[in-house]
């Protein structure tokens, strides 16, 4: 039997569409058929660029027949609409972080996925790599013993030219947030997967250096899991010259830190004789300091996940449910930021 290929469009042109096709490019049982952009130009630009077609409206991509899944790479407050029109006519969904910026447009968005039986995927790429995937297993094996500290660590450094580079960028309405929702929710949804459900948090955040954009560019918080152990967040977009990304899992029994996508210190208790070794590969690139350095392989093995969910073969790993965990930690934190108290999650 021919093995099914499945046709793909993205709706969006910004800056991690790009990572989208080249993803898509890469799955063998996947096609990018076209793309749609409220700009006809840009739209036209990344149809020629990608090799697909452009579709002057967004009715007009979901009639197509030959779309199957649609990657929804607009910005975080603009995902609802297109989303609900993508389910509506029956397309599965690969919506971008954050599924949305509220939690009311996130729960509109599951509920008509759940009534029309449609699949929807929430980007966070980092959990397919291996190294997210080993920690995980190890917290939930109990090799770390009592969990002491978890803490992340997202200091990066964007130009004033990013903000300005779209008018929706630095926008409580569009953005969502700054920092934290727009970079550091990566690190947050790793923070819950690994620990489980928050309990409360408290907050602050300032304006460093951007202090021309609506939200953050700097915020540090302190997180209260459920299962007991406490955690720290610190994020930034306002720092010379850009770190990589860190998660700190620290225990009793062991403690395991990831830069970016890959493990840097590895060490238990009950694992003494190995010795670890940092994995020989090539830089993943971490978008500390560049937005457009990261890999495409997390959100190919993300489309392999959902299109393999489709078929019957695997569970979606996260699903609109998922995604909905990080945005909501992430709102009780700017909660607690703008009252200046410890918010409870519901």
């Amino acid at each position: 039997m021919q093995k099914k290929i499945y046709g793909l469009a993205i709706v969006g042109t910004g800056a991690i569409a790009d990572i989208h096709a080249l993803a898509i490019k890469e799955i063998e049982n996947a096609k990018l058929i076209g793309v749609y952009n409220r700009s006809a130009e840009k739209g036209e630009q990344f149809a020629q660029k990608y090799g697909c077609s452009y579709y002057s409206s967004l009715s007009e991509l979901l009639s197509a027949s030959e779309v199957d899944i649609v990657s929804i790479c607009t910005p975080s407050g603009m995902h609802l609409e297109p989303a609900l029109e993508s389910i509506k006519n029956k397309k599965h969904c690969l919506i971008e972080k954050p599924i949305e910026v509220d939690l009311k447009r996130v729960d509109k968005i599951i509920a008509k996925a759940k009534e029309n039986n449609v699949k929807i995927a929430v980007v966070y790429p980092s959990r397919f790599y291996p190294a997210s995937k080993r920690i995980k297993q190890a917290v939930d094996n109990n090799l770390l013993g009592n969990i002491a500290l978890a803490s992340a660590y997202v200091k990066w450094s964007r130009t004033e030219e990013y903000y300005r580079s779209a008018e929706w960028r630095g926008t409580w309405a569009f953005d969502g947030g700054g920092a934290l929702m727009n970079q550091a929710i990566h690190s947050v949804d790793l923070l819950q997967w690994f620990l489980g459900d928050v309990e409360s948090v408290h907050a602050f955040m300032i304006n460093a250096k951007h202090k021309e954009i609506e939200v953050e560019d700097t915020l540090v918080a302190t997180l209260k899991f459920k299962n007991g152990t406490i955690g720290t967040l610190e994020c930034s977009t306002a720092v010379y010259p850009g770190f990589l990304r860190k998660i700190e899992i620290l225990g009793t029994e062991g403690s395991i830190v990831l830069e970016d996508n890959e493990i840097h210190t590895w060490k238990l208790k009950s694992d003494q004789d190995s010795v670890f070794e940092k994995e020989k590969r090539e830089p993943l690139g971490g978008g500390a300091s560049d937005p457009l350095s990261i890999s495409y392989l997390g959100h190919q093995l993300q489309i392999e996940n959902l299109i393999a969910t489709i078929e019957g073969k695997e569970d979606l790993l996260i699903d609109g449910e998922e995604g909905r965990k990080s945005v909501a930690i992430v709102r009780a934190i700017y909660e607690s930021a703008k009252g200046n108290r410890v918010v409870s999650m519901h």
